[in-house]
């Protein structure tokens, strides 16, 4: 994997989407047929972070792909704001046990660490290795490749409306993240968000939520277009007003 990533660090990219998105895939189909919850996914995604975080520390990257602390001032942290209200949405209505205590912790692990493989994937290896050529690019290929690998769920079972609505939402966020991570240097705050947004929707109290909209399709427009709103107000203030990541 050296020789591809020293050649080439958008194809080295693309190969981890593949192997990141076929293994989920096939871990997903698994879990079915086993009939326990994200047990195969999570053994896959522990696994495959294990490699990469090995790898990246072999190779001293922790630095270039914004693993570290942000370094700018306290006096930004209100830019994280927004990322707060998206990433504990899905609990506004509370919270409740939808599988077993084990089927639960399996899936919050397995979604904690595609927080971190999707961000270092997406935002780190593809926008970093597009970066070097075209800024605005990498921006734009890294958010919507992130956005469209969300149809994967849609071989999983998933059904279109809310894979179609998911793909949009991940689109908005994507570009959110990417530049969070350009504008801050600093890949943690984008990883924290996305394995918090997606692990909580394990205890998602979903039959609360359905009371107050009505119907499935009413909440998903709803809360899809609040999101949407938010990540563009967002989006704006980031490029207008954060500068760097030394910015007082």
């Amino acid at each position: 994997m050296n020789k591809i990533y020293k050649k080439n660090e958008v194809t080295f990219a693309i190969i981890c989407i593949v192997i990141y998105v076929v293994g989920t895939s096939i871990c997903e189909a698994l879990a079915e047929t086993i009939g326990i919850v994200k047990l195969p996914s999570m053994i896959f995604h522990i696994f495959f972070t294990i490699a990469i975080v090995t790898w990246l520390k072999k190779n001293d990257l922790f630095e270039k792909y914004g693993l570290h602390i942000p370094e700018y001032k306290l006096s930004k942290a209100w830019f994280y704001i927004p990322l707060i209200l998206i990433g504990f949405s899905s609990i506004y209505f509370g919270v409740t046990l939808k599988y077993t205590i084990a089927e639960t912790a399996f899936y919050m692990i397995s979604m904690i660490c595609v927080g971190f493989l999707e961000e270092i994937i997406f935002r780190g290896f593809l926008f970093k290795g597009m970066a070097k050529k075209n800024v605005k690019s990498a921006i734009i290929v890294s958010s919507i490749t992130f956005g469209i690998g969300h149809i994967v769920n849609l071989l999983n079972g998933q059904p279109l409306l809310e894979t179609l609505l998911q793909i949009i939402f991940a689109l908005a966020v994507g570009f959110v993240l990417v530049t969070l991570f350009y504008k801050g240097k600093s890949l943690i705050p984008c990883i924290a968000f996305h394995s918090i947004n997606n692990s909580l929707s394990a205890i998602s109290n979903d039959e609360a939520s359905l009371k107050v909209f009505g119907t499935v399709e009413k909440e998903l427009y709803i809360t899809v277009s609040i999101a949407l709103i938010i990540c563009v107000i967002y989006l704006a203030a980031l490029w207008h007003n954060f500068r760097d990541a030394n910015t007082n």
